[in-house]
């Protein structure tokens, strides 16, 4: 009998020891783009983006103001403000986009890096601030404004989502793609290998919940590159759950405001869930606890400033609608000046009283709560007097 030699590892399974490169070049990726990068309106058969350019001066107004605010709080936490932060930087387009898209009664569940979708939905960015700060479990209430807390496990909130959005069609509030309402529900490509994200899916699926899966696929799960995460583009595994998916180019926000309120509209008439892919990339840490270089080529980080989200509407206002210097340093100015108001309100944040979180577990208290909380401050009262 002949013995077999088992051959070495399959290179899917072998770990990654040096700097990776996903895919670069747009030409090698098939998405829908209406804005290139280098700021030229291009056509697409199935999407179109019909706003006027006063539109696109608001698009470009939110993703500099949004990136002023993230540049800030990554300032703060380098000073030892902050206990940590999640930078959007380079995925502004995606979050201004598809934030745009939302109407009044949408409803969003974020991860922890939606600062540009809570921008659109009137979250004070200092609320922001204040999780990250660790005074507080986020001082917003979601009623407010449609926008859930964000949510540190790693895709729970798809199925928060789902469950919402089921909700939605027991409450009889879907049949009218302008006026009724929709889920969508954020979540990143590292996410998409969770069970619970595939859960949400089947779910939606099932039940044809009208929730929008809005993957921005940054190529990078912290340190593991996209194709740790799938083998085929990831808008196409909603095929195997039944319902329709789509790529679209991250960085345009043209692009993406038009695929994500043709998929809200889709799910608000009750024709279920749909899955955008927003191809973009993280073009800093993953948070101000992670280097990058250690695992990413520098080359590549090039390559994407090169299509930028921003640079690339700055050009079109520039050289086709006719906007002004005035325009642009009148937005700057404005970035300058929130800034300068969020690093004050910052440093402002009251320390927290430790036991106002037993205030907000329930809407009435137990007597169990009640007993840890009293156990609590016994606790704390021991070290009184010390030091």
């Amino acid at each position: 009998m002949s013995e077999s030699v088992p051959g070495p590892a399959p290179e899917v399974f072998a770990p990654h020891k040096a700097p990776v490169s996903p895919p670069q070049a747009s030409e090698e990726v098939e998405f829908v783009q209406l804005l290139t990068p280098e700021g030229e309106r291009v056509e697409h058969p199935d999407y179109t983006f019909d706003l006027d350019d006063e539109t696109i001066k608001g698009f470009y107004r939110d993703m500099v103001l949004v990136r002023r605010i993230d540049t800030e709080a990554t300032a703060l936490q380098r000073q030892g403000e902050l206990g940590l932060w999640a930078s959007l930087l380079g995925q502004e387009a995606a979050q201004i986009g598809s934030g745009r898209a939302l109407n009044k009664k949408d409803m969003v569940f974020p991860t922890y890096r939606e600062h540009g979708v809570a921008f659109c939905q009137g979250v004070n960015p200092l609320n922001l601030l204040g999780l990250f700060r660790g005074v507080d479990q986020g001082a917003w209430d979601p009623k407010d404004n449609n926008f859930h807390l964000y949510t540190i496990v790693i895709g729970a909130q798809t199925l928060h989502a789902t469950g919402y959005a089921m909700g939605q069609q027991r409450d009889h509030a879907i049949g009218d793609a302008e006026n009724g309402e929709a889920t969508i529900a954020y979540f990143g490509d590292g996410a998409s290998s969770q069970g619970d994200v595939n859960e949400a899916f089947i779910w939606a699926s099932v039940f044809n919940a009208p929730v929008v899966f809005f993957c921005q696929n940054n190529q990078w799960a912290i340190s593991e590159p996209i194709d740790r995460q799938t083998r085929i583009p990831l808008y196409q595994r909603a095929a195997g759950f039944g319902f329709p998916g789509v790529r679209v180019d991250g960085n345009d926000v043209l692009a993406t405001y038009a695929v994500t309120q043709q998929a809200l509209k889709r799910a608000r008439e009750g024709s279920g869930p749909t899955l955008i892919e927003a191809y973009t990339y993280r073009m800093g840490a993953h948070t101000t606890s992670d280097d990058p270089t250690k695992y990413r080529l520098n080359e590549d980080l090039e390559h994407w400033k090169l299509k930028d989200p921003i640079e690339r509407v700055h050009a079109y206002l520039s050289r086709h609608a006719a906007v002004d210097h005035d325009f642009f340093d009148e937005v700057e100015a404005e970035g300058n000046k929130i800034a300068a108001e969020l690093r004050a309100g910052c440093l402002a944040l009251p320390d927290p009283v430790l036991t106002d979180f037993f205030q907000n577990v329930y809407v009435e208290e137990t007597p169990q709560l009640a007993e840890q909380r009293d156990q609590f401050i016994a606790y704390a009262a021991s070290f009184e007097g010390e030091g």
